[in-house]
């Protein structure tokens, strides 16, 4: 399951785009906590913490203990906007979670035994079609990611995702068919054309002797006589 992190956020009175600008001035970024069968209730965060957040990673798949003047809710962020220009954080969207829910997460996958893949030792290359799958999970246990082996691998071969051992409660969103993880594709090789090798070889050998001298210059043009 993935790990629950703690966030304070306080309790934000005004709405709109004049009292979001406020807050920002004041060092806080605006947010929402939404869902669940609750009223809506805005939030401020501190800047420096949800900045610092958001560029470690992951921070749409963490699930976070959020303490909002004492009172506690388990929440995961669902969106979040970011300055155009600065590329800091201007608001964030949090979801509440609710003990026996489910919902849409997107999960990483980690590819392991990538030493004895039989089609990597041959020189082949793992080609990766999905670095995350989408799935419904069940809201209090997230996962954090899931496995894909490499170890029975050969070059050309596919990994579906009916392949995989996906943790209990988490279904992926799309059901209709057994989609492709990973591949192994084979060497990247140019074939030689003979008749190229041949000339090259040719052309080859010929550089390599002396070079003919040069054709001997004619005699220099006598000048003209000057005329008396």
């Amino acid at each position: 399951m993935a790990e629950i992190r703690t966030l304070t956020a306080t309790a934000r009175a005004g709405t709109g785009k004049g009292a979001a600008r406020s807050v920002r001035r004041e060092g806080r970024i605006p947010g929402v906590i939404y869902g669940g069968g609750d009223a809506a209730e805005p939030i401020t965060l501190d800047y420096r913490e949800l900045n610092k957040l958001i560029y470690a990673g992951h921070f749409l798949t963490t699930i976070y203990e959020i303490d909002v003047g004492g009172a506690k809710q388990r929440v995961i962020p669902r969106d979040y906007q970011l300055d155009p220009v600065k590329d800091q954080p201007l608001h964030v969207d949090f979801l509440r979670l609710k003990p026996g829910g489910t919902l849409r997460v997107q999960v990483p996958v980690h590819f392991i035994n990538h030493e004895t893949c039989p089609g990597i030792k041959k020189g082949g290359a793992l080609n990766i079609v999905l670095h995350a799958v989408e799935m419904r999970a069940p809201a209090d246990a997230i996962p954090e990611a899931i496995v894909a082996d490499l170890a029975t691998l050969d070059i050309n071969d596919s990994l579906h995702i009916s392949a995989i051992a996906l943790p209990d409660g988490c279904k992926p969103t799309v059901r209709d068919r057994d989609f492709t993880i990973a591949t192994i594709t084979p060497p990247l090789v140019v074939a030689e054309d003979p008749a190229a090798a041949a000339a090259a070889a040719a052309a080859g050998a010929k550089g390599g002797k002396a070079a003919p001298k040069a054709a001997a210059a004619a005699p220099a043009e006598k000048a003209a006589p000057k005329k008396k």
